[in-house]
C-alpha cells in the first residue's frame, strides 16, 4: 500500500494543538496523525493557509472520516521478480474431498522468461501478484527437449482452506484479466 509520510509541526498543519504539545513532531500516514516522541527534524515549520471551497459547490463531509485508499494492481505471474510472464499457462486444480488442502499445476509452453532470463536474472520461483499481495511457490521445473528449454511446470500446494481461498481469488482476477475459463472435469 502506498503511503505518504510527512514530518512537521502539528500547529502548522491542523492549527489546533489539542492533544500534542507544540514542540513535538507528528507523522501523517494515510491521513492519520500519530505523535512522535523524538524527531530528527531540524528547521522552521511552514504555515499553510487553509483553503476552504465555497459550501455551495462541494458537499461537506465529516472531518474525522478516513477514506480508504485502494491500489489496483494488474494480476500477473512472474518467474523473475519484476519481469512479467507473457505466456498464459494451462492450470489444473485438484482439491481434497474434505476441502482442507489442494494443489495447482501450472504448465507453460515456450514461456517468455526463456527469452530474457539471461539478461534479467535467474528463475527463483513462481510469483502470483495481485492487489492483495504475492503468493509464492518455489516448486518450479523446466522441461527440455533435445537439450533446449521447452516449457516450465510449476506446482503450488495449498495446505489450508484459507490458502485455497486466497489462491482462488488470485486466479479469478488473473483469469478475468487474461481470458481464461474454468472447466470442471466430469
Amino acid at each position: 500500500m502506498a503511503c505518504f509520510r510527512s514530518i512537521g509541526s502539528l500547529t502548522s498543519l491542523t492549527h489546533s494543538p489539542r492533544d500534542v504539545p507544540r514542540s513535538s513532531g507528528i507523522v501523517l500516514t494515510s491521513c492519520s496523525v500519530i505523535p512522535i516522541t523524538r524527531s530528527s527534524f531540524i528547521g522552521s515549520p511552514i504555515s499553510l493557509p487553509r483553503v476552504r471551497p465555497p459550501s455551495s459547490q462541494t458537499p461537506q463531509r465529516p472531518r474525522n472520516l478516513l477514506l480508504p485508499i485502494t491500489m489496483m494492481v494488474k494480476p500477473t505471474l512472474q518467474f523473475i521478480q519484476g519481469t512479467d510472464e507473457m505466456t498464459i499457462p494451462d492450470v489444473k486444480l485438484t482439491r481434497s474431498r474434505d476441502g482442507s488442502n489442494g494443489m495447482a499445476l501450472f504448465n507453460f509452453d515456450q514461456p517468455s522468461v526463456f527469452d530474457s532470463s539471461g539478461e534479467v536474472g535467474e528463475i527463483t520461483g513462481l510469483y502470483m501478484i495481485d492487489e492483495e499481495g504475492v503468493i509464492q511457490s518455489t516448486d518450479v521445473n523446466a522441461r527440455f527437449v533435445n537439450g533446449k528449454p521447452e516449457g516450465i511446470v510449476a506446482k503450488h500446494v495449498m495446505r489450508t482452506p484459507k490458502e485455497w481461498d486466497r489462491f482462488m481469488r488470485f486466479m479469478e482476477r488473473y483469469s478475468d484479466q487474461n481470458g481464461l475459463q474454468f472447466v470442471k472435469k466430469q
